[in-house]
Order: structure tokens, then C-alpha cells, then sequence
């Protein structure tokens, strides 16, 4: 993340649910809608004292039965034309798959933070990034924060994509439960002015109103159907220009910029690339650090987006690359290998690119992920680099034998 040095005197220590919370209310949101589950929780818990306090001007906080209950009130919010906003993880995004697609599907740009948690069974309230790599097709955009900052920032950032015109579509803003959700570090919290200069207010065309009545999400039979599907692909192509603008016009704000769809860190001479996603980068970068201090030519690509998925970014990224390794905290079961990787060689296959790639799965239900592992995996790229050759393709990290 690049940091404006004048930031520094406004720092100030919270927990990363609360930054987040704190962006969600700078944003001056219409409608919350919420319901409790961890590793999430603290996040409405603050949007809730937010309101209590008078904070949010203007807003409605809807306390549900279930997460269900928060995407749908959103939904009957969002087609009014409010700006609204909720948090969810794991088992609580799993049940409000089934409007996820009807939001998509009605173009309704709602933000929602996703903090990921591992899935059950078995239950697991630790991190892994399988929660919202499991809705990676219910239309809604998806980006990924690094640290603690940009999960806040991004929040600001996904309103300014998801309403605009050629967009609208819902955003899932998704940061890794605890690991950033419960830390505490130095953050810069936006003031409304500042928010207020880089989001411009919700002035949608289109919406629900007794004066001029519309009908949202009614049947669409099939000489209809395909042409919803393909206006929400164009959509989500229209989003990869606005994603890189909307990361240049906060910088432009701020001083602060973390990439727009991926950002390379040591990449430009890297013979190997290591590409990944969420807080994982932070050790990943660390270890890079060593190896180039060695004189070691390591680099790393982070994927901000994922959906859109960036094919071009990524493919530009690693042109130059000798072996690219791919580290993710989710499986696709049954295809062993992970979602990134999967995504990353299909984009490259009809390319002149022929790099070899090799695919690893880490941290499940947040298992450490330590220095030592990402060096054992950049030592075993590191000889598919220099011979060419692929043993396994894509394989788990740090299976305890002794538990098969």
C-alpha cells in the first residue's frame, strides 16, 4: 500500500471491523441491514453505536431474523433508490445466496462487506477465503483487501463502481476474518469531507416510486432471458476501467492507492511470480524481501479483482515470468486445485503465453501460514522455472499425514 507521509499525525489504533464500519458510515448510507455472525459481528455491532450516537444522518438500521432477512430488506431498499449496506461471512453469505442473484440480477448496486470465514462442515469460524469464492458466480463483483486499511478504503471504493451507470451491480468488499477483522493497527479514518469530495450522492435513473410505478425482478421468459445475462456481462466488463479509476480518484483524495485490479510488488525483472490475494500478500511480501536482499529475482502479482476477472491485468503482469506459482486459501473440490488458479490458466490458455504455473492450497479454516512455508513453495517453483517441468500441478500445503 502506498501511504501520503502526511497521513501519518492521523493515524489513530483500531480494530479493523470498527475502520470498516467507520468507512460504511462516512459513505452516508440510506439503509443497514444486518444480522450477527462471526467473525462479522463487530462490524454491525459498530454501525449499530454509530447510530445510537446520531452518526449517521439520514439512515434506517434494520435489525433481522437472518442473513436471508439483510440481503432481502436490501434489495426492497436498493430498488428505491437508497444506498445501502450490509456485512456478512461463511454460513451467513451461504443463505443469502439465493438473493444474491436476484440483487444481481435486478442491477442494484449494494456494498456489502464479506468477511471470509471457512465453511462447514466441519464448523470452523477461522479464515479461509472459501465462503465467498463460492458465490464467485451470483453476478456480484468481488474485491480483495490486503490489510486493514484498504478493507476500509475499499468500502468507498465499491459504492463509487457499483453506482455507477454503467455498472450497477453489487459489490462484495471481502477481507479475512480476524486476521483483519479483529486486528488492531495504526489506520487512517476517512473524515466526511473527505468522503464526501471522493463519493458524489446516489442519484440513480431508475427506480421504484408511487409516482411513476415500475416493476423490479418480474418474470423473464425465454425470449428475454439471455439478454439479462448478457447486459450483466457487459456490466461486469464496463466495471474494469472503473475499478482501476475509482482506485486513481481516492488516491487523487488521499494519497493512498493499492493497486486498481492487481499490483505487482519486486515484479518487473521477477523470474518467478507468486500470485495471491488477502492478507496472505503481507507474508508473501515479507519473504520476497529476503530472497531479493539475496539477489533472488522473486516477485509477487496481488489480485485486487477477482470478478471481473482481470484476464488482460494478469496476463501483462506475467509476461515475463519463468514459472508462476499461484497460493489461495480455497479448493474447488473435485477439480483439486484452487479458484485463482483455475481462473488464471483458462484466461492465458488461448495466449501465446506458455508459462509453466503450478497451483497451491493453504490455510484452510485458518491454519498458519508461516515464512517457512512460502519459501519451501517458492524453492519447488524455483526448479520449475529452471527445467521447465511441472511434477504436480496443483497440490494442499501442510497435510499432517498422521490424521489421513
Amino acid at each position: 500500500m502506498a501511504v501520503n507521509p502526511n497521513d501519518k499525525h492521523k493515524m489513530t489504533v483500531v480494530e479493523g471491523s470498527y475502520a470498516t464500519a467507520h468507512a460504511a458510515k462516512v459513505s452516508r448510507p440510506h439503509v443497514i441491514s444486518a444480522y450477527p455472525i462471526t467473525p462479522q459481528t463487530h462490524i454491525v455491532e459498530d454501525l449499530s453505536q454509530f447510530m445510537a450516537d446520531g452518526e449517521i444522518p439520514g439512515c434506517e438500521y434494520i435489525n433481522v431474523e437472518s442473513e436471508f432477512s439483510a440481503i432481502s430488506a436490501l434489495i426492497g431498499a436498493a430498488a428505491t433508490g437508497a444506498r445501502t449496506y450490509s456485512a456478512t461471512t461463511s454460513q451467513g453469505l451461504f443463505l443469502m445466496h439465493e438473493a444474491l442473484l436476484n440483487a444481481s440480477g435486478m442491477r442494484l448496486p449494494i456494498v456489502m462487506t464479506v468477511v471470509n470465514r471457512a465453511a462447514g462442515a466441519p464448523i470452523n469460524i477461522w479464515n479461509d477465503q472459501q465462503d465467498s469464492i463460492a458465490q464467485r458466480d451470483t453476478g456480484w463483483i468481488q474485491l480483495y483487501a490486503e490489510d486493514t486499511q484498504e478493507a476500509a478504503d475499499m468500502v468507498l471504493q465499491a459504492f463509487k463502481i457499483a453506482e455507477d451507470k454503467n455498472v450497477l451491480l453489487p459489490i462484495m468488499v471481502c477481507m479475512d476474518g480476524f486476521v483483519l477483522s479483529h486486528v488492531y493497527e495504526p489506520v487512517v479514518l476517512l473524515d466526511r469531507k473527505e468522503a464526501d469530495e471522493y463519493l458524489p450522492p446516489f442519484k440513480p435513473d431508475v427506480y421504484l416510486d408511487p409516482k411513476n410505478p415500475l416493476s423490479f425482478g418480474t418474470l423473464g421468459d425465454p425470449s428475454v432471458y439471455t439478454e439479462f445475462r448478457y447486459k450483466q456481462e457487459q456490466a461486469m466488463r464496463n466495471a474494469l476501467p472503473l475499478i482501476e479509476k475509482a482506485a486513481d480518484d481516492f488516491k487523487k483524495v488521499t494519497g493512498r492507492y493499492y493497486g486498481g485490479l492487481v499490483e505487482g510488488y519486486e515484479l518487473d525483472d521477477a523470474d518467478v511470480v507468486i500470485v495471491s490475494f488477502g492478507s496472505i500478500l503481507g507474508t508473501i511480501k515479507d519473504v520476497i524481501d529476503e530472497y531479493r536482499a539475496s539477489g533472488e529475482k522473486i516477485g509477487v502479482l496481488k489480485v485486487r479483482a477477482f470478478r471481473p476477472f482481470p484476464t488482460e491485468a494478469i496476463a501483462n503482469a506475467l509476461k515475463n515470468a519463468k514459472a508462476v506459482v499461484v497460493i489461495e486459501k480455497d479448493i474447488s473440490i473435485g477439480r483439486n486445485e484452487g479458484a485463482l488458479f483455475t481462473e488464471i490458466k483458462a484466461g492465458l490458455y488461448n495466449t501465446p503465453m506458455r508459462t509453466p504455473m503450478v497451483g497451491y492450497m493453504v490455510g484452510h479454516g485458518g491454519r498458519d501460514i508461516r515464512p517457512m512455508h512460502i519459501k519451501k513453495i517458492i524453492e519447488a517453483t524455483k526448479k520449475v522455472a529452471e527445467t521447465g517441468k511441472i511434477e504436480i500441478e496443483s497440490q494442499f500445503n501442510d497435510v499432517k499425514e498422521e490424521l489421513l
